[in-house]
């Protein structure tokens, strides 16, 4: 038994996406941590805020290096995050005067949250691609079925007569323009987080933008010079995304539902689902289920504007609260997008019969 849906040996089926919901896993984020620390210690190096025999010791001390994570979890319980333990297993892992090359300048939010942009930023390559498979599903749809009559209906009642094409193109567009935001959401999501303890990068003076910049290009992210410890609008905006896009394709299920009426039957649909008591029903349960993502997400955008409100430098509750929100809103973008594509693939259908 689990809390989460989206774990669930039953409604993972439905409601889950293994290749996303893979991305957070705890193992994930340990070679996130690995990727910073080591990119960092050679920064430290090259820029001389460290000696090179240091640098070129904690990297090959490192090679190879596997967290314990039980104690991680011990200390996350006592700490509130998981860096002070990871680190303090790098700097044992190194042992004497090389501890000194690790960690520096550099705080348990940097860790956390450049592991999270990075994270984000393979979700987003897959949800990119499910877009455009998406868009190009009802594309091909709009061709076969297109010119094919269907009434049109205002408040759910019958209006004026449409075609296929038209509602199917209500459809697409949106996708469309979800695939053109996300490079704007992109540029200022996916960015290096590098302040240090207060988010001045102070500890490394003169030399924290040079270093920060060869941190964030050997990461494959994008260096700004602003800390963002506690501006998190980016992550706001990313959920809002998010939730256009699980809100895009419930309107899609939505009229599905509908359309999939007995007595409308203006689409017909292979591989419905069956009832225990009525074998004669072929649910459109495809189509609920981007409904009930739609929903799901847009209940959660209310938490990550909550999530805005951290205090002073650092917070610790507004913080934590975005982890148990954010990964189940892209779990959700993604099984949203999975479903409607295959749901697109089951339309055998669609118009007036």
């Amino acid at each position: 038994m689990t809390v989460s849906a989206f774990e669930h040996p039953w409604l993972s089926a439905l409601f889950g996406d293994e290749e996303v919901a893979s991305l957070f896993a705890v193992e994930r984020m340990a070679e996130s941590f690995l990727r910073f620390e080591l990119a960092l210690t050679r920064a430290l190096g090259d820029h001389g805020v460290i000696g090179k025999p240091v640098a070129d010791g904690v990297m090959e001390r490192l090679e190879g290096f596997r967290p314990d994570m039980a104690a991680i979890a011990s200390g996350f319980a006592n700490d509130g995050v998981p860096a002070p333990s990871f680190v303090k297993q790098l700097k044992a892992a190194v042992g004497g005067d090389l501890a000194s090359g690790v960690h520096l300048g550099a705080t348990s939010q940097d860790l956390s949250d450049t592991a999270l942009v990075e994270l984000l930023g393979a979700a987003n390559a897959i949800l990119a691609t499910r877009l455009r498979q998406a868009a190009a599903a009802l594309e091909e749809l709009e061709g076969r079925f297109g010119p094919a009559p269907l009434m049109g209906r205002t408040r759910m009642q019958a209006a004026q007569p449409i075609t296929v094409g038209h509602r199917v193109s209500t459809w697409r567009a949106p996708l469309i323009r979800h695939s053109q935001r996300l490079e704007d959401i992109n540029r200022n999501l996916l960015l290096l987080q590098f302040g240090g303890a207060v988010g001045t990068g102070g500890a490394l003076g003169d030399k924290h933008a040079a270093i920060a910049r060869q941190v964030a290009k050997e990461l494959g992210l994008a260096y700004s010079p602003d800390c963002w410890h506690t501006t998190r609008d980016a992550l706001a905006e990313y959920a809002n995304w998010l939730s256009l896009v699980t809100g895009s394709l419930g309107k899609m299920g939505q009229d599905i539902c509908l359309m999939a009426q007995q007595g409308l039957d203006e689409v017909t649909l292979g591989g419905g689902g069956g009832s225990s008591a009525m074998p004669h029903k072929r649910n459109p349960v495809k189509a609920e289920a981007l409904v009930t993502l739609a929903r799901f997400n847009a209940v959660q955008v209310g938490g990550m504007h909550q999530a805005l409100v951290h205090e002073q430098e650092r917070s610790g509750a507004a913080w934590s609260l975005e982890w148990l929100i954010l990964p189940q809103m892209v779990v959700a973008a993604a099984a949203s997008l999975a479903t409607g594509i295959a749901l697109l693939n089951d339309v055998e259908r669609l118009g007036d019969p």
